[in-house]
């Protein structure tokens, strides 16, 4: 079966039978945890299903993501042999099975928990003729926003506990989506690597705080990610950190700014990471524990459909030429509904959360994030047919 027949849109009968040498699980199971062999490279995670891999599993250490703006005139049909091409390319590196026409096929043997997620965005709905369901966020008096790490038609989270299988995977589909769209931002970023803590255990970002402890978490997840058609959406907000200000603060100040303790990720009116804030507690000077402008105070869900999962990666790039760090977080959040969601929240933050002193959005997308295919499918396919 040959690659340009993939592109002419020739070989999609066969997809089902060379993607289902590659699958695992049960098509209508929906991505499951990944399995557990004794060489954590080999570990796989299921493609094919209801759902998209790569939202609610336990994140894995690298992540790179791909945004892409589609070539002029590029249309529905355009789009479908694209996303044929992609699924097959996706369904089988996530098996540790090197894609059609692959000419390093070595580097595709240790999957390591890979992951691809399509999202799409606005531009490739009205490419298709159709209507969107996500727009632009609306502005922030915090964003300073750049180009070069905003919107994008199409995107590709690519996440995998090893760096090369994320870098070899970010090579092939980029160079198989190459005749239909152009690459328009990569934001790479890391977690702390496997075996490092406890798969539970909140991750920080580079500013030392615990990320993500007010996760929907079990049966939470339902009601605040998934549509029930299997979709859900995405917002990927690239926030500069601030460190060289953020370092001269005393601890006391970061933790006021945050609302939490430091070491412990414990609430200011609490001694546990995960107990709930007590926002009627007064210290010894009768003023709140939990200050009105601190961050977990401004974020604070309690409907817990109305939780975003925050699934956030770590960014470091090449400092300046006066050694100033370029360093961030890669804020990656799925919910059912972004207006419903994720906007209520961004707002309060932007009004008055102490920590904007110490952190800037530069980069903003979001995207529709489709269901699941079944071996033989598409992603896409419920959408552009």
């Amino acid at each position: 079966m040959s690659r340009r027949r993939l592109l002419a849109g020739g070989a999609v009968a066969g997809l089902g039978a060379v993607a289902a040498v590659a699958a695992t699980g049960d098509p209508a199971a929906g991505p499951a945890a990944a399995s557990a062999p004794l060489d954590p490279g080999t570990a796989t995670v299921p493609f094919h299903g209801p759902r998209q891999a790569g939202v609610a599993e336990d994140p894995p250490a690298h992540a790179a993501f791909v945004a892409f703006t589609l070539a002029a005139g590029t249309d529905k049909r355009g789009l479908a042999r694209m996303l044929r091409l992609l699924t097959d390319d996706a369904a089988r590196l996530t098996q540790g099975v090197a894609a059609l026409g692959d000419t390093d096929a070595t580097l595709a043997v240790l999957p390591a928990r890979l992951t691809v997620t399509f999202g799409f965005g606005p531009g490739l709905y009205r490419a298709a003729g159709l209507r969107s369901p996500v727009a632009d966020l609306p502005p922030f008096r915090i964003d300073r926003l750049q180009t070069r790490w905003s919107g994008g038609d199409l995107l590709l989270q690519i996440c995998a506990d090893d760096p090369l299988t994320v870098a070899h995977t970010q090579r092939m589909l980029i160079k198989d989506a190459r005749p239909f769209a152009a690459v328009r931002w990569v934001q790479q970023g890391f977690r702390r690597s496997p075996g490092m803590q406890a798969p539970e255990h909140t991750q920080r970002n580079v500013l030392g705080q615990l990320d993500g402890t007010a996760n929907p978490r079990g049966p939470e997840i339902e009601p605040a990610v998934w549509n029930p058609d299997g979709s859900t959406t995405l917002v990927v907000r690239r926030v500069r950190a601030e460190i060289e200000k953020w370092d001269l603060l005393a601890v006391t100040d970061k933790e006021n700014a945050t609302g939490r303790r430091l070491e412990s990720g414990a609430p200011l009116s609490g001694s546990q990471e995960h107990d709930e804030p007590d926002f009627t507690a007064l210290d010894d000077a009768g003023l709140p524990r939990m200050p009105d402008f601190s961050h977990v105070t401004r974020a604070r869900v309690t409907d817990p459909a109305l939780k975003i999962l925050r699934r956030p990666y770590n960014y470091d790039g090449v400092p300046n030429a006066l050694g100033h760090p370029d360093a961030g977080l890669i804020f990656a959040a799925y919910q059912r509904d972004i207006a419903r969601q994720f906007v209520p929240i961004q707002q309060r933050l932007a009004d008055r959360d102490l920590l904007n002193e110490w952190i800037t959005p530069i980069g903003s997308a979001v995207f529709a994030v489709p269901p699941g295919c079944a071996e033989g499918g598409w992603i896409g396919e419920r959408v552009l047919t």
